[in-house]
C-alpha cells in the first residue's frame, strides 16, 4: 500500500457525510468547492462502501416502483 493511500484511508470524515456525498454525486450536481472538501475530508473506503450501498438501495426502488406501476393497472 502506498502512503498516500495510507493517508487516505486514515482519513477522519464521517459516514454521513460520505452518504451525502455519495447521494450529490448520483444527483449529478456538486460545488467545485463542496467536491474540494470531500476529497480532502472523506475516506475512500467509505465511499466505496457508501457507493454501494446506495446503488443498491437505487435498484430496489427502481424494482419496487416498477412492480407499483404494473400492479396498479397503469402500464395496461
Amino acid at each position: 500500500m502506498t502512503d498516500d493511500l495510507r493517508k487516505a484511508v486514515q482519513r477522519k470524515g464521517s459516514f454521513a457525510q460520505t452518504l451525502k456525498a455519495v447521494a450529490w454525486s448520483f444527483f449529478g450536481v456538486r460545488k467545485s468547492t463542496d467536491y474540494a472538501q470531500d476529497v480532502a475530508k472523506i475516506n475512500p473506503v467509505h465511499v466505496i462502501v457508501a457507493g454501494v450501498l446506495a446503488a443498491f438501495v437505487f435498484v430496489i426502488g427502481l424494482i419496487l416502483l416498477v412492480q407499483f406501476v404494473i400492479a396498479s393497472g397503469v402500464a395496461e
